[in-house]
Order: C-alpha cells, then structure tokens, then sequence
C-alpha cells in the first residue's frame, strides 16, 4: 500500500511539470532563440521543486551555484586597430570594495573612459591579498624593493611569528611634479614639526617616559605618532623617497630608533598604487596609444607595488603570460631634490650618527637609484644574466618582451616560485638545497662574473619545487665590479674564513675600510666583525645558520665601529654588502645547513688573481 502511495505522489509531480511546461510555453514562444534553452531548463527546475515540495519528496529550496566571476581588474583586448580596439569591459563591484577601507583610507577613483576613447572599468581598491614582492616577516628578516630588515636575533622556522601592524596599500596618485613633490614634502616637515610640540606637551603634562639611554624616549620628535606620519608621507611619496627610508631599515636600534624602525616596518609592506587614469598615462607615452593591441588582456590590479614602480600580469596575443613594471611618473626626475629633502630632514631630526657618513651613503644612492630608473639598462642586466646562468642547474632568468618594453616600461616572462620565506616551510632536505644554491649564486655573481644584482629582496627568488629550479627576477639593481677590487675582497674574505688578524686589517686598508690611523678599539672591533662574517666559511663541513646568533653580533659591533670610524667605506661596499647579508639572513631565514667552506674553496682554487698583488699566505692557507 505503502508503495501505491509513493508511485501516486510520482505520477502526481510529474503531471504538475507537464503543466507547469505548459503555463510558460507562450513565454518561450515569445523568447529568443539565445535564451530558449535557458528558459526551459529554469521552469522545468521550478517545477520539478515545485512538484515535489509538494509530493513530501524533498523540502526547501535548491542551492543556486554561481558561476565563478572574471577577476574584475583584468580587461580583455579583442580588436586590432589603432588605439587598442575593443575592450571587454567586465564590471567592478566597486562599492563591496569600498566597504573594506578604514575611515583613513580613501580611494583616488577615475572612472570614465580611457585615453584611446575605450571603456574603462571602475577603480578596484587593493587589499591585503596582494603581497608579492611586499613580503613582510617579522621572525627574522623581510624584504621590500631591495630593503632588508635585520631583526636582532636567529629564530629557528619552527618558532610563531610575532604579530605585526600591516596597512593597506592605498590608491593614490603618485605626485610626479616638482611642486607636487616638493609640497609633499614641507607638508611632512610641517606635520612632524606639530607632532613634536604635541608629544613635548603631553610629557610636560604626564612626564617624559623612563628613557633607559635610548634616544627615542629622549626626544618628543620621535613619538609613535610622528614615526607613523614619516612611514605614510613616504609611502604616498614613493621614488628616492621611499626607497631611502626602505634603506635606512636595514639598520638597528642602535643606528636608528626604535619608533623610526617600527614605522619602516609600513614602509616595507608596499608602496600606494597609481590609480588607472595615471597607469594609463604612463603606459600611453611610453608604448603609445595603441600599446593594448599588442595584449589580449591587462590586469589592473598590481601584483606589487614598491618604490619605484608597480608590477602588472598581462598576456600577450600570443598567449605568454608576462609581468609589466612600469615605473611611477616623475620619480626618475625627483631622485636628486628627494634625497636632499630626506636629507634635510634627517639632519633636522638628528637622527642618524655621524659614523654613517650620511652624504656619502646618500651619494651612492643617488647614484644607484638612477641606474635602476633606466628600464632598458635593467633589460640589457637580465639578458646578461640569462647568457652567464645559461645551462648552470638550479637557475633560470626570464626572457624579455622588447616590443612592450621602454625606458619606463619592463615586459618579462611571468615566472611563478615560492619565495625564500615559503621554503623555511618545507622539508630540511629543499631548505638545505636552496640555501647552497643562494650562496652558490652570490659568490658566483661577485667572483666570477664579477657582476652583480644586488638587491636581496626574497620576491626576487622565486624557487620552483617541480623542477628544484629559483627564478631570478628584477635586475635594476645590477652592477659591475673593478677586478682589483674583487681580487683584494677575495683575499680578504679567505682571511676572515682564517682567522688571520694581520691579513683582515692589511685588505682592509688595501679595500678603503681603514686609513691606517684608526685606534685598537676600532681595530679590534673591525677585525672581529670580520671573523664573525667568516664564521660559516671557517669549517670544512656544513654550516649550520640557525647555530650562532651572527646578526646580533655585527650589531653590537657595528655600534662601536660607529663611533670610531675614519672613513666612510668605499662606494661598492654599500651594494655589495647588502646582497652579502642578504644572502646570509636567508640562510638564517631557512634554517639551512650549507658547505660554505667548500662552495668557496670551489671559487678561490679557480680564480686568476691580477699579476700585480702577491698572495698573501693567510689566502693561500686553503685546506
């Protein structure tokens, strides 16, 4: 009976979708022939519900299963005439963007048409997700555009991070005048000099904080409030602005206080991004109006932002997936009045020790900061790279797309890896593997080729577990090396590893470290820095990074060094140590053990000295 009952209660459902059908057939009749099957499929789906909702078969309603959505800043280019043709506009829920900002975070918006006369998409804000390039960790050392940070101490991978205040990158149009510029600037000025008189009154009020002999409990400019201020104003600044403050962050709170530091921390995450209205003025006066008929589709959405351009995926009418940086508007024409006027303020805050030698570091940044603006002198850098890393296991160097490349515009390959601080999340055995293949790399570059790139940054190596291979990308910062000079760092290097204190303070002078008139507290200092340096080198079997604390103790050198030092170190030394503590920190970072000893033997035993410079016999102690 049982049975009846159900067989009647099927026959009954299906005679309502039969009727059901027949209400909407002069609908359907009346439809397009597009739509029609559509039409069909949802009445018979509302009916078949509809039926046996009401048959006690099923309850409730049916779960409706979107179909995945375009990326909303990705437009599609399908014409081919002058211009850039048609696009596919897909449209932008701007306004659930919108809804993620902070109540001081506001968006530059530019919505309209662009500059070929073709619809645009609205402006989509840039949240959190984006990270690449803009990695910030603060367990050990984190990168951005070139910018190290050395934190105090080596933590093993397996310790948890320590929270870190994050900001998201905002869209705002980069200030590209000189005018704007320098207005951005005296607005800075102006709001930390009314954050010192404010925290100078709170501490007349509430007394001044237990100072501990750190300058930034002393000093009312340095107030969280006014740290913050600098780390925003540059970060809306970008160019030689940001990018001196990204190096000011590889220093200690023995160099540079601790409320600076922190606010650097914000630096680090990324630069604003360019609203699309100033993209597409770049892009249009560098590639042309008609640069789109050269790509099938462009995202608008940076995969990174740092301080001298952005990076965008874009795909080429041949289907390659290629990376697009291009370059901030004004900033290659603002690098020497930006660096005067971050002079200016850091001579104003007294923030900097005079052993820094700050026109001189500033000197050789502006000098850096011009080569990596010149877009075309960083392509010919990567196709150097790739003929010299051609066939050499474990690397790989992207080719450039010269048609979309200028002088403010930089088409490569799009490569994909994990950077340096995924990899201190896999298996000892990679750690081990990508931690040789780096050091490998630095003394190759600085030995052999006698060229190299020189900006750490961990987004720049990019390894690839498939095929145990690290992408290289962003050759901007590449340089060339005189041959004496790598000869005399060589030996001085070998006696570093050797522990021999007369051959370190012989190259040292010989390199331009020391004048030859420096005191034995300076001496000895210098000479222990470098033996600390050595360390990994100094054993014949693998090199455990995670087994002495090197970072703290060139910290702790360095602040005497500081105070007894003659004479700034000579230029190349300001490139090539960074990429040098760069490569160590991301051991550091891996915990990898490494054969550094035997990588460098590997160099040393093959190397053709000048023929004017005889061996010294702690260099020639290679066993």
């Amino acid at each position: 009976m049982s049975s009846l009952n159900q067989l009647g209660r099927l026959l009954n459902g299906l005679a309502l979708v039969a009727k059901e059908v027949a209400k909407r057939s002069q609908t359907i009749d009346h439809a397009k022939s597009s739509d029609l099957e559509t039409l069909i499929a949802s009445s018979l789906k509302n009916a078949l519900v509809s039926a046996t909702d009401l048959t006690g078969l099923t309850k409730g309603k049916v779960r409706e299963f979107s179909k995945p959505r375009p990326k909303e800043s990705v437009v599609y280019f399908n014409g081919n005439n002058q211009g850039g043709g048609e696009d596919v506009v897909i449209p932008s829920s701007n306004g659930a963007a919108r809804a993620n900002l902070t109540s001081d975070e506001n968006v530059d918006s530019d919505q309209g048409v662009s500059n070929n006369g073709q619809p645009v998409v609205e402006e989509k804000v840039v949240n959190d997700g984006f990270e690449r390039g803009c990695e910030s960790n603060s367990d050990n050392k984190s990168y951005v555009d070139g910018a190290e940070v050395v934190n105090t101490s080596a933590k093993t991978v397996a310790e948890a991070p320590v929270p870190v205040k994050r900001r998201k990158p905002r869209e705002r149009k980069v200030p590209a005048t000189p005018f704007s510029r320098a207005f951005g600037f005296a607005a800075l000025g102006a709001g930390l000099a009314w954050g010192t008189v404010q925290e100078s009154a709170k501490r007349l009020v509430y007394g001044s904080p237990n100072s501990n002999g750190k300058q930034s409990a002393v000093s009312p400019f340095l107030s969280e409030k006014n740290a913050e201020r600098l780390a925003l104003a540059l970060c809306r600044m970008r160019g030689a602005a940001l990018k001196v403050g990204q190096m000011l962050s590889i220093q200690d709170e023995s160099l540079v206080p601790a409320p600076i530091l922190a606010a650097l921390d914000i630096v680090r995450q990324g630069a604003d991004v360019m609203p699309r209205s100033q993209l597409n003025q770049v892009l249009d006066a560098e590639l042309g109006s008609g640069w789109s008929t050269k790509l099938a589709s462009f995202d608008y959405e940076p995969l990174a932002a740092a301080s001298i351009g952005q990076v965008h995926k874009a795909v080429t009418k041949d289907g390659r997936e290629v990376a697009m940086k291009i370059q901030y508007p004004g900033v290659a024409n603002s690098i020497e009045s930006d660096i005067e006027n971050v002079k200016l303020l850091l001579d104003y805050t007294n923030l900097i020790p005079e052993g820094l030698y700050l026109d001189r570091a500033m000197k050789v940044a502006k000098e850096e900061l011009s080569r990596e603006c010149d877009y075309q002198l960083e392509a010919s850098n990567q196709k150097r790279f790739r003929d010299m890393l051609s066939g050499r296991e474990g690397f790989y160097v992207p080719f450039v797309v010269d048609d979309i490349s200028s002088k403010r515009v930089l088409a490569t390959e799009l490569v994909s890896g994990v950077a340096i601080d995924k990899v201190a999340l896999l298996d000892q055995g990679t750690r081990n593997y990508v931690g040789r293949k780096l050091l490998q790399l630095t003394l190759m570059e600085l030995f052999l080729f006698r060229f190299m790139q020189t900006d750490p940054n961990w987004g720049n190596f990019l390894f690839d577990e498939a095929t145990k291979t690290i992408n290289l990308i962003d050759f901007g910062a590449a340089r060339d090396y005189p041959k004496r000079f790598v000869d005399d760092y060589l030996r001085m290097v070998m006696a570093c590893a050797n522990n021999d204190r007369e051959a370190v303070i012989e190259m040292s002078r010989r390199l331009g470290f020391l004048t030859g008139m420096e005191s034995d507290v300076m001496l000895d200092a210098h000479v222990q820095a470098g033996f600390v340096v050595g360390l990994p080198f100094s054993k014949s079997s693998g090199y455990d990074f995670r087994s002495t604390n090197i970072t703290q103790s060139i910290s702790n050198l360095g602040a005497t060094m500081l105070r007894h030092r003659l004479t700034p170190p000579p230029d190349e030394a300001y490139s090539l140590h960074r990429k040098l503590s760069g490569a160590f920190l991301a051991c550091i970072k891996l915990g990898a053990v490494v054969p550094c000893r035997e990588l460098l033997l590997e160099i040393y035993e093959q190397y053709h000295f000048g023929e004017d410079v005889e061996t010294l016999s702690s260099a020639a102690s290679v066993s």
